[in-house]
């Protein structure tokens, strides 16, 4: 299968399917083989750099408990060319959906016409003092760039996770809530944490398009949801994660929360910055199990970054079909889309644990 890097991902060419490959499937998942592309290996297709973020799942130990309870199968899609310009314009009969290698009825298809559900979460752990300011400015300029017809919801999160306003489209109520939101006084980022809130409760039942938009240094402190159960629900769920990940600098936040400055240089072997670039590889990871991206800004240059985030949303098609019964089965299996429009590249889900109903 042709392979080709467009709008900073790797994804297949129009007339190939964007199956996994065998290089991206770690072991231990129960995989079903189907009769098309793939290795049969009964292997799980993630990125290399996550496998050491799902240890638990690799084991092939007992499924996490959250769940997004759905018979819908929905399968998030960006199409581009090879320039790396989108394709708006397509139709559910330019479409071709397989589960396993077979091809399955599009029984839902939603066009960048239709709403998006959008949920921004901001990081405001003590860590962000210096430049939470900044963070805020750049999500008010985001929520003014929605349209009409999208929906948003706004949370933050440090050592709790707080609604700042519901899932709605009136603009002033989300900016509003936006400048609302404060750094924490206790230490404590749960991250993790604030994503489950989203996808298990704002996002429960919702068949329309759903992202969420992650504005954090990618540390987590005080979560109880592990990172393995955490991953499992974002590949679930169809919700596409976009990660703005931004560096604070130690040295800035110490000076606004203290009054002291330190004289220490930055080093790149610090425990910080080990953390930091630990934050960096697991957001990437979370974004690309979720067909999103990650945009790494500085923070001043914040707004770049949110536009990026607009114009992708705006050219996202969702797809969805309800399984077979029979296929409830417990295990992974592989989901891959194809375009019929020469020259069309693709990027979708990959795959969905097919979980009995209950």
């Amino acid at each position: 299968m042709t392979r080709r890097t467009v709008l900073g991902r790797t994804t297949a060419a129009a007339g190939s399917v964007s199956a996994p490959s065998c290089a991206d499937r770690p072991a231990g998942l129960k995989w079903r083989r189907g009769p098309g592309p793939g290795c049969g290996l009964g292997l799980l297709c993630v990125p290399f750099f996550l496998m050491p973020l799902w240890p638990a799942l690799a084991a092939g130990q007992v499924q996490p408990p959250i769940r997004v309870e759905s018979a819908l199968v929905s399968v998030p899609v960006i199409v581009g060319d090879s320039q790396g310009r989108f394709v708006p314009g397509l139709t559910a009969e330019d479409f071709r959906l397989y589960q396993d290698g077979i091809e399955q009825k599009i029984d839902l298809f939603a066009t960048s016409d239709q709403p998006t559900n959008i949920a921004l979460l901001l990081d405001t752990s003590r860590s962000t003092v210096s430049v939470l300011g900044k963070i805020k400015k750049a999500a008010g300029q985001f929520l003014s760039q929605m349209r009409p017809q999208d929906r948003a919801t706004v949370v933050t999160f440090d050592s709790e996770v707080r609604l700042l306003s519901p899932l709605t489209s009136d603009r002033e109520r989300l900016e509003e809530a936006v400048k609302s939101a404060q750094v924490a006084y206790y230490e404590g980022t749960k991250l993790r944490d604030a994503i489950v809130e989203v996808i298990t409760r704002r996002f429960k039942q919702l068949d329309e398009r759903k992202a969420i938009i992650l504005l954090t240094d990618g540390d987590d402190i005080g979560s109880v949801t592990p990172v393995s159960d955490l991953l499992d629900l974002v590949a679930d769920s169809g919700t596409v994660v976009y990660s703005v990940y931004y560096r604070v600098d130690p040295r800035q936040t110490m000076k606004r929360l203290f009054g002291v400055s330190s004289r220490l240089p930055s080093r790149r072997d610090s425990p910080s910055a080990a953390r930091q670039t630990e934050g960096e590889q697991f957001l990437k990871g979370l974004s690309e199990l979720s067909t999103g991206r990650v945009f790494a800004s500085e923070v001043g240059k914040l707004k770049k970054a949110f536009e990026a985030v607009s114009e992708e949303l705006r050219h996202q098609y969702l797809l969805g079909f309800y399984p077979d019964r029979s296929e409830l089965d417990g295990l992974v299996h592989e989901l891959s889309v194809s375009v019929e429009k020469p020259g069309a590249i693709v990027r979708s889900r990959r795959f969905y644990r097919a979980m009995p109903r209950r």
